[in-house]
């Protein structure tokens, strides 16, 4: 049906997340598997809330109060964000000692 949060229908919380991202001049973000760009949107913040979470409190607790707040009926689709964060942070440990290398 049309439900409301806020008194905000969907369609009216997207475009003040468009116009906030066009006034901040947020860049799109590219999906790294496809190449494509994509706009800043309410579902792409809710998923860099998820990752910020996990980053924050990945312990099974954080885990479910996580999944409780995004109202996943499976833990298994919130673990999801649990490896988007393990990857980044790998990337991130291997570029760390890569650095080493090449500086010493």
């Amino acid at each position: 049906g049309n439900q409301q949060l806020f008194n905000l229908t969907r369609h009216r919380a997207w475009q003040i997340v468009k116009e906030c991202a066009e006034k901040a001049r947020l860049p799109g973000l590219i999906n790294p598997e496809s190449g494509k760009i994509h706009n800043v949107s309410p579902h792409k913040l809710r998923d860099a809330f998820a990752v910020h979470a996990v980053k924050r409190d990945d312990s099974g607790d954080g885990i479910r109060l996580l999944q409780e707040h995004l109202g996943h009926q499976s833990i298994t689709t919130t673990m999801k964000y649990r490896k988007v964060s393990g990857e980044e942070q790998k990337e991130w440990y291997e570029k760390l000692w890569q650095g080493g290398k090449q500086d010493g």
